[in-house]
């Protein structure tokens, strides 16, 4: 089949027939007769960029698939390959770590992207939770992405999720602030299942479409449709989105586009399974300066949780195009000394 340009389709466990077939029917067999079966042989891994989560503290936290990859990739990008020397070590991973850092990344970029042309499976780690986040990786995931080479998350610990699943605070919606390694402030926002309410529906994503943060929805397989109709209504059809289905699962995709393209792929198509759909934020033109009743909700949104004036200033100011000395004078305004 042939893939339009923009458009990415991964099959990752492709390889399932030979790895996740053997060891459910293992798990089967062992689970009847009581007594366990020898390990097989793993299965080699398909081309691809490998995304591990790993460990956050703990070393049990890291899951079965996981250390499968990691034993079987042909290299492990790694953060500090000191520190993660400490995890092969423990579990007994013998393959080769190559340093990948903020230092570096960039230098080693294209090694890395003319090995995964030439079929190797390449696996990034960092210290600790989920590369790309606040991590090594983003630009290298995009730029796999950009070049259609299989990008493959293995999901795992993450301290934002897990702090957040124990806080007792509202989870229905949160917004994910990291700030990179240039100093820049990276915002997505977890907007979760949209309102039943068509009008309510409708709101919500014309808030949605109005922020400069990556937006991330869950949409029932039955609603992606309607939902790509109303998000490209409010968006616009030029924004860039990609829908991410049956992550993890044996039929798991990732189709990348424009909302205008989303509408027509899935117009006539049906898909099956959980459905995660992420839109890129508004983007803010060097030429484009921003409204002061933006820069109000900006600072108001900040400084209500908990940021003080100054970092709220300064996050808004690296994340607009307007001029430091301008927020800093409206923020007084706002709120005084």
């Amino acid at each position: 089949m042939t893939v339009p340009r923009h458009h990415f389709l991964i099959s990752p466990l492709r390889l399932a027939s030979a790895a996740t077939v053997p060891f459910a029917r293992r798990f089967s067999n062992a689970a009847s007769s009581n007594k366990p079966e020898p390990l097989l042989s793993e299965p080699d891994l398909e081309s691809g960029l490998y995304l591990v989560s790993t460990p956050i503290g703990n070393l049990e936290d890291i899951t079965l698939r996981a250390l499968r990859v990691l034993k079987c990739a042909n290299v492990i990008l790694s953060e500090d390959t000191r520190h993660s020397g400490k995890l092969l070590q423990h579990y007994n991973i013998k393959t080769p770590l190559l340093s990948f850092h903020k230092f570096n990344e960039r230098e080693r970029e294209p090694t890395i992207l003319r090995r995964l042309h030439e079929g190797e499976a390449v696996a990034l780690i960092s210290d600790a939770g989920t590369p790309g986040i606040s991590d090594p990786g983003m630009e290298l995931a995009r730029l796999c992405a950009t070049e259609k080479i299989p990008v493959i998350p293995i999901p795992g610990p993450s301290a934002a999720i897990a702090a957040l699943s124990a806080s007792g605070l509202p989870s229905n919606e949160f917004t994910f602030v990291v700030r990179n390694y240039w100093g820049q402030f990276i915002f997505s926002i977890l907007v979760g299942f949209l309102p039943k309410h068509a009008r309510s529906r409708r709101d919500r994503l014309e808030i949605s479409a109005r922020e400069a943060a990556t937006q991330i929805f869950y949409v029932p397989p039955h609603g992606i449709q309607q939902f790509l109709v109303d998000a490209a209504s409010s968006f616009g059809d030029s924004r860039h989105c990609v829908v991410a289905r049956e992550i993890t699962k044996i039929h798991e995709e990732f189709w990348r586009g424009t909302l205008g393209e989303a509408n027509e792929a899935f117009a006539t198509r049906q898909p099956k399974g959980e459905i995660t759909v992420l839109i890129e934020g508004k983007l803010i033109s060097d030429d484009e300066i921003p409204s002061e009743d933006f820069l109000e909700h900006e600072l108001r949104e900040l400084t209500a949780k908990g940021y003080t004036l100054s970092a709220a200033v300064k996050l808004v100011t690296e994340a607009t195009s307007a001029k430091k000395k301008d927020v800093y004078a409206l923020a007084l305004r706002l709120f005084g000394k």
